[in-house]
C-alpha cells in the first residue's frame, strides 16, 4: 500500500494513492482530491503538482 503526503492549509493528509479517484481545480490555487468512499480533500497546489506528488511518492 502506497501512502502519499498531501499538504493542506488546515493540516496535512496521508492518503492511500490507489484510493485517489479524481482531481479538480479548487479555490485559491488549491486542488480537490476525490477519494474512493469519502468526501473530497482540499489540498494546496495545482492539479499538475498534486498529480506529480501522487505519481512520484
Amino acid at each position: 500500500m502506497k501512502f502519499v503526503s498531501l499538504k493542506s492549509r488546515g493540516g496535512d493528509y496521508l492518503v492511500v494513492a490507489s484510493n485517489v479517484a479524481w482531481l479538480r481545480t479548487g479555490e485559491n490555487g488549491q486542488t480537490l482530491v476525490g477519494i474512493v468512499g469519502s468526501s473530497p480533500l482540499l489540498v494546496t497546489g495545482s492539479i499538475e503538482e498534486v498529480a506529480r506528488q501522487i505519481q512520484e511518492d
